[in-house]
């Protein structure tokens, strides 16, 4: 068996909840190596609905370990009242299946009165931030100036980290003509919180790579889409860390080797929230069609999102920067009833025809999408658990889009039920 990374092969949103679910089952450790607590999962499992941000996916799972990995940011503040509310829902969350690595970095109040003051003042340029501080989280880690989890152990030590941090916060707070932090209340606000995180932290690389030399299967699960990574997203309209599948490694302390197979989950169709390019939108009924039947409206905001049909060309850009083996290709139901679907097949860039999304932004708002129209059909394939299940036409759209991206369909969803799922290729076989 082999370890598996799991990305969103989009722009998020795919549906990597449930995919999550299924895997862990076959799994004994979940990480969640980056991002913070504004990507959200929704897991369905006897009816009961568990809307996760910041826990990994396998928290609902007995017998199952969980692991915040050293690349996430950690609100310390949001995670005491994830478990709250989970606990209230009658999951046991301990320092028995959670583990926190001691070296992730901690999101503070400051960072998300940052975070909300630059969304609201940008003029023009909007990132669609979710306002809760990842992005100044990650710029402090980067300055060398962050308070991390491991940090919470010494409150005495305090005074100098945050001296060092608010001579950064307090100049920029000044010149934003908004008050300064005072330090003592920051302090005295870790000190309290303290408590309530340190029976979870741990030397996760160390406990990661004893696991795996034993034989464990480890889940990676990966938060957003590989087109809001910071390097090969669509950038500046993307996240502030790195989402592509090699972050599995560093955003959990163990090396390259441990990775395995990699799937990439993306929609039949394509979501994507907040602003930046998305050259295959639909602002028409069918658009519009496609967020109602498709429920597209975001687990932990509520934003709507915007929709438009696949695009393999971004799909296949996202196969080789994440070196994805194999796809899980979900709310195809979505989709039944059209007569004719459309697939971006590569663009127009000022009447030259490329095949990828180029990296400046100008050059993203100018492209134009060469579309291919496929048959579509007008059975339901809504809760199929077999190909035989599938309409032909259904079939035909999965294969041609396996043709297009360059990766076979591994796992197919067909509703958000997670035993309505057809199974191709057990990743964890390898």
């Amino acid at each position: 068996m082999t370890n598996v990374v799991v990305v969103g092969a989009q722009w998020g949103d795919e549906g990597k909840g449930k995919i999550v679910d299924w895997l862990s089952e076959q799994a004994d450790v979940v990480v969640r190596f980056q991002g913070g607590h504004n990507a959200g999962h929704t897991l369905v499992i006897d009816g009961v609905t568990y809307k996760l941000a910041l826990l990994p996916s396998g928290i609902v799972r007995k017998g199952k370990l969980s692991v915040i990995g050293n690349g996430v940011v950690v609100d310390p503040w949001h995670l005491v009242e994830e478990i709250a509310k989970l606990t209230g829902q009658g999951v046991a969350v301990t320092p028995d299946n959670l583990k926190i690595a001691d070296n992730a970095t901690l999101i503070l109040p400051l960072h998300r009165q940052l975070d909300e003051l630059r969304e609201n003042a940008s003029e023009g340029l909007k990132i669609g931030t979710t306002k809760r501080g990842i992005g100044p989280a990650y710029e402090d880690k980067v300055g060398r100036r962050a308070i991390r989890v491991v940090d919470l152990a010494d409150i005495d030590a305090l005074p100098g980290k945050v001296e060092r941090l608010l001579a950064h916060h307090n100049a920029l707070r000044r010149g934003l003509g908004i008050a300064e932090i005072d330090g003592r209340e920051l302090i005295a606000s870790l000190a309290e919180i303290a408590p309530k995180i340190l029976p979870f932290v741990d030397t996760v690389w160390a406990r990661l790579d004893a696991m795996r030399r034993d034989g464990r299967r480890i889940l990676f699960e990966g938060a957003q889409g590989a087109l809001l990574d910071i390097d090969h997203g669509t950038y500046p309209f993307v996240t502030s860390s790195n989402i592509v599948a090699a972050q599995a490694a560093t955003g959990s302390g163990l090396g390259p080797s441990a990775i395995g197979y990699v799937l990439g989950i993306a929609k039949a169709y394509t979501t994507r929230v907040g602003g930046g390019p998305f050259p295959t939108e639909l602002n028409d009924e069918i658009g519009e069609l496609l967020g109602v039947r498709g429920r597209e409206f975001g687990v932990n905001t509520g934003r709507k999102r915007r929709c438009g049909w696949f695009d393999a060309a971004l799909v296949r850009q996202t196969v080789r920067t994440s070196g994805i083996h194999g796809l899980a290709l979900t709310k195809l139901d979505i989709l039944d009833g059209f007569e004719t679907i459309r697939v971006c097949v590569g663009y127009d860039l000022d009447g030259r025809r490329i095949d990828h999304l180029p990296a400046g932004q100008a050059e993203q708002a100018r492209v134009i999408p060469v579309y291919e129209e496929i048959e579509g059909w007008s059975e339901s394939t809504a809760g199929a658990r077999s190909w035989a299940e599938l309409p032909a036409q259904a079939v035909k759209y999965v294969r041609r889009i396996e043709e297009l991206v360059g990766a076979p369909v591994a796992v197919l969803s067909t509703s958000p039920e997670r035993d309505d799922t057809i199974l191709v290729h057990n990743p964890f076989e390898g």
